[in-house]
């Protein structure tokens, strides 16, 4: 039988690179939102309200794309339920309160090398957690090179400098870990769920308490326009494309082929935010802290490895 698309070396290593391209695309695509939108930095109930409409939206339209495939979206007992609401208000709504404000007070590309830190996190938590996915040595080097980086990219001009901001890094290093403890919990549910169903669900709950939390926090949309409104439906889009294409790559392959991947989130990223946001790429410590972080990634996700994997923006 001729293998599919998610199976051939061109097929998996093309759908691969357009996920991470999607998701690292979503650093710059929020900073232009905040700007279109005239959100200030200062202004969380608005980043709430503009983060809780992308995700609700994107969760619709992975359940609606799920019905489609005839998965059992409607299939769910109270103790599901109960699991869906964890997950969505950990992994979207928790997480993304610290990455939205956390972005609203960095540049895209210390966002985007700051944020893999999640793919150490998911290592160091999985060594507790599970019996057959112990930190070995090699894991453990490429986990204390990818936090070097974190270091480096937040190094200043000065010899000493030490350029960290409590809300800004500070927040985005929380959502890195918020984002992979509960992926591990999300890895749990999925056992017993279609993980697009699980996904499309822990997305609308997560959006509908984000776009809530706006809402209190007197969040507003005033600058929704066609311009800001296709840049909402198209982070909505990157968001449950991304997933579905890469629940069926893993769905054929390895997940340590999937997983080395991961690498080419940051690089996207930064340059993405370099193009579209005008940053500069040309400071030592960008350069060299992006270079750390992809090799600790690739470190970590050789075969043999096992992170979770999980969309990172």
């Amino acid at each position: 039988m001729k293998p599919s698309i998610y199976q051939t070396r061109s097929g998996v290593f093309a759908l691969a690179t357009l996920c991470c391209l999607l998701w690292g695309s979503a650093y710059p695509a929020i900073k232009t939102g905040y700007a279109l939108l005239h959100i200030a930095p200062s202004d969380i109930g608005s980043q709430m309200l503009f983060a809780g409409w992308r995700f609700a939206l994107a969760g619709i339209i992975l359940l609606l794309t799920a019905a489609a495939m005839r998965k059992p979206v409607l299939d769910l007992s109270a103790a599901r339920i109960r699991k869906l609401a964890v997950l969505g208000l950990t992994q979207t709504a928790i997480q993304y309160v610290f990455f939205y404000v956390g972005l609203a007070h960095a540049s895209g590309v210390k966002a985007s090398i700051m944020n893999a830190t999640g793919v150490f996190f998911s290592v160091v938590l999985a060594h507790f957690i599970y019996a057959d996915d112990r930190l070995t040595g090699r894991k453990a080097l490429g986990c204390l090179i990818g936090f070097l980086g974190v270091v480096v990219v937040n190094l200043g001009d000065g010899a000493l400098g030490f350029d960290f901001s409590p809300m800004g890094e500070g927040f985005l290093i929380i959502a890195a870990f918020v984002l992979a403890a509960s992926s591990i919990y999300g890895k749990q549910v999925s056992r017993d769920m279609d993980p697009m169903v699980m996904t499309g669900w822990q997305l609308l709950i997560g959006g509908l308490i984000l776009t809530g939390l706006g809402a209190a926090g007197d969040g507003h949309m005033e600058g929704l326009d066609m311009r800001s409104g296709g840049l909402l439906l198209y982070m909505a889009l990157l968001s449950s494309i991304a997933f579905a294409i890469w629940s069926l790559l893993l769905k054929h392959n390895s997940v340590g082929l999937i997983a080395a991947f991961n690498f080419l989130i940051p690089i996207f990223g930064v340059a993405l935010s370099a193009l579209f946001l005008g940053e500069s790429l040309l400071r030592w410590s960008y350069l060299v802290a992006l270079l750390l972080v992809c090799i600790g990634i690739w470190l970590v996700t050789r075969p043999g490895s096992r992170p979770d994997i999980q969309d990172v923006a």
